[in-house]
């Protein structure tokens, strides 16, 4: 049975991805997670058995870590998610981004080059792309790099490592890039889980400038199958971008999420904008489309609704995460570690 070396695999697209793939019973998993903040382990409950998914806790800046787990373990492929991701953290400190991002990214591609690992999935951002105008075509892969955040930045710094693994080295990676995602299991800093549990308790609403930044939707379950195929069936140093179709405006997403919550309009909060906010993310997905069959199958509207179902129904695991208990929760249940 192949094994498959996951990263950042306790997080939210991790976690998703760890789920979908266990499910299908086709691949060895390990997963590696330093567990930060977003890394949590109660997102992976019932799915590690430590047979066919193991957890290891730990970080990719630690090269003796990596060096034991690929040869213990016996990698054959690398799906690279650990990432520091939320923009406003990177305004506020870009220090930990570049730490993990960027020097972490190089660790991962050095230990998988030593243990000649068959291919090296690198999981990206249209972020790295910049801003759109709004009459702009949306982002392809042949879209120059522009990233205006610390964050975008330090996954730009990222996407031109695995390049240059690839060119120099002769590395078998691909990269991927997607739109913003949503699903089960996002943790709450992000839009549309903030938005759908401050709705369900009456509490405010903030919503950055005038709301109306355009964002391409993605449900992860969407994103997950792409990853997929971009490792089953992409081709070397290539670039695969995955969209949903699916541009809204952040203002509109909002006022969905209150009518399918029963919330009050009054809730809404407009706010100061945060710094060199992008305006507009769009992507072009047709060469995932016609060199890997990737189509989304989640319409937004559909998409959404599971989603918050989805929060109302797992108030447990968002208590868990709004009061910090899940950090506890590896002590408690687990202690795989190399």
């Amino acid at each position: 049975m192949t094994t498959l070396l996951i990263t950042g695999g306790a997080g939210f697209i991790g976690s998703n991805l760890v789920r979908m793939v266990a499910s299908a019973g086709q691949y060895r998993l390990i997963i590696l997670d330093a567990l930060t903040y977003a890394g949590n382990l109660e997102n992976l409950s019932g799915v590690i058995d430590g047979t066919n998914v193991v957890f290891i806790h730990g970080s990719i800046n630690d090269g003796d870590l990596l060096k034991r787990v690929f040869s213990d373990y016996s990698i054959d492929a690398v799906l690279h998610l650990a990432a520091e991701s939320h923009v406003d953290r990177s305004i506020a400190s870009a220090a930990p981004f570049i730490e993990t991002n960027v020097t972490g990214t190089l660790c991962l591609l050095e230990a998988a080059r030593a243990a000649s690992v068959g291919r090296f999935v690198h999981v990206s951002t249209d972020e790295v792309y910049g801003t759109l105008g709004p009459d702009d075509a949306p982002f392809t892969e042949e879209t120059p790099l522009q990233p205006n955040s610390p964050y975008s930045a330090s996954k730009a710094a990222s996407d031109l490592l695995v390049r240059a693994f690839v060119h120099t080295y002769g590395m078998d990676c691909v990269t991927t890039r997607c739109s913003n995602n949503y699903g089960p299991y996002q943790f709450p800093e992000k839009l549309i889980p903030l938005m759908t549990l401050n709705a369900l308790e009456g509490k405010s609403l903030p919503v950055y400038g005038d709301g109306r930044q355009v964002r391409d939707w993605l449900h992860v379950e969407d994103h997950c199958r792409g990853i997929m195929l971009a490792l089953e069936h992409g081709r070397s140093g290539e670039v695969y971008n995955f969209g949903g179709y699916g541009e809204r405006f952040n203002i509109d997403i909002v006022h969905r999420i209150i009518e399918l919550t029963g919330a009050d309009t009054s809730l809404i909060a407009h706010v100061t904008d945060r710094p060199g906010h992008d305006r507009r993310y769009a992507i072009d997905p047709r060469k995932a489309t016609s060199e890997l069959g990737w189509q989304p199958v989640h319409s937004v509207e559909e998409g959404l609704a599971a989603t918050i179902d989805w929060y109302r129904n797992h108030s447990a695991w968002c208590e868990s995460v709004r009061s910090g208990a899940y950090l506890e929760y590896y002590a408690k249940h687990y202690g795989t570690s190399l």
